[in-house]
């Protein structure tokens, strides 16, 4: 008999605080090396949302942190699984920078996130584990497959796997790269099912960390005499772009190859929403590499156009949306194929196939 590890309850959590473009008009970049950037904030915020395709992004409430969305995303899942939270093995978190307290830029994971997750559920289990991981932007397809491994052997019947961020706390106003982050948490229950008709299919992860290493990392702020002392995100978008571009495509297709899936069968591609142009990039490419130049119609599901990027929630809150019906030209179906893939800090990609 096969185990297969299939997705019985999805879940998100989308913050309420809407952020439009038309915000970042008061504000006033600088390159990383603080010299002012001479286009007005208009003339930038045009040529942003032309390139990164991002009109608006969420924004977690002063009242809300990440391990508090990422419960919210979690009991949506429980609920649409309809399981008893006491049976899951393991709470698998994704993050990048723990809880941040608003207006602060300290950053809090003791105890992890996936504890307080645990605790906020009311577990008692204590063979029930939680454990945070942070992989980049790819952390929750990666305790997707963490999860696809426990099943493998033997060793858990049920996990809880999520991700959830709150990059709008970590950004430098300064930097114009601050508009593209967001917040969000979305959640998945994944079940060890025996001969099941679903499951995941195969998966591919990589990882490239010498010269690729701070593609995106922690720096001062772009404001000259800024305070070196305080860190936030920073992101090489040039290097990052071709990085992408390079390297995701062979992920998919050896993801894909090794599930002995031919590229016609998959029906959806839910990528990370880091980029609208590259995104569509790096899907093009994919199809390059099978000598194919027209992409199927609706292959890739978005939702960075309202949400931006809000790292490891991007792909469980998109796969949560096209599930309940939120973008009526998406729809799925039992059986159809579809791909989860990643790229961010690290620099690491992954990608799972999957079939409904």
């Amino acid at each position: 008999m096969s185990t297969d590890t299939v997705i019985i309850g999805t879940g998100s959590y989308i913050p309420d605080v809407i952020k439009n473009n038309s915000e970042f008009a008061i504000n006033n970049f600088y390159t990383n090396t603080q010299e002012p950037i001479p286009n007005a904030a208009g003339e930038i915020i045009e040529k942003f949302e032309k390139i990164t395709g991002i009109a608006a992004r969420r924004y977690a409430g002063e009242d809300m942190n990440a391990s508090g969305m990422a419960c919210l995303a979690a009991k949506a899942a429980i609920a649409d699984a309809n399981i008893d939270p006491e049976t899951l093995d393991y709470i698998i978190l994704a993050h990048n920078f723990g809880n941040v307290i608003k207006h602060t830029i300290q950053t809090d994971a003791v105890p992890s996130l996936a504890s307080r997750v645990k605790h906020a559920l009311g577990i008692h289990n204590p063979s029930c584990i939680p454990y945070d991981i942070l992989f980049g932007c790819p952390g929750w397809v990666q305790g997707l497959i963490q999860a696809h491994i426990y099943f493998a052997a033997g060793v858990a019947k049920r996990c809880l796997v999520i991700g959830t961020e709150t990059l709008s706390r970590v950004i430098d106003i300064y930097d114009r790269d601050s508009m593209i982050f967001s917040d969000g948490a979305g959640a998945c229950v994944v079940e060890a099912r025996e001969n099941s008709k679903a499951g995941i299919l195969g998966s591919s992860v990589q990882s490239f960390a010498v010269d690729e290493l701070e593609y995106i990392n922690m720096e001062k702020a772009n404001y000259p005499g800024s305070d070196a002392r305080i860190r936030y995100i920073k992101m090489q978008g040039r290097k990052v772009y071709e990085f992408a571009l390079k390297h995701v495509p062979l992920a998919i297709k050896d993801c894909l190859d090794k599930a002995a899936v031919p590229l016609s069968e998959v029906r959806k591609i839910f990528i990370h929403q880091a980029n609208e142009k590259m995104d569509e990039a790096i899907v093009k490419r994919l199809y390059s590499l099978y000598d194919q130049t027209v992409l199927p119609e609706n292959i890739m599901p978005m939702n960075i156009r309202e949400l931006g990027n809000s790292s490891v929630a991007t792909v469980p809150t998109l796969f949560d949306m096209v599930k309940r019906g939120a973008f009526p030209q998406h729809q799925l179906s039992a059986g159809d194929v579809v791909v989860f893939a990643s790229v961010g800090a690290g620099m690491n990609i992954n990608a799972v196939c999957y079939r409904i």
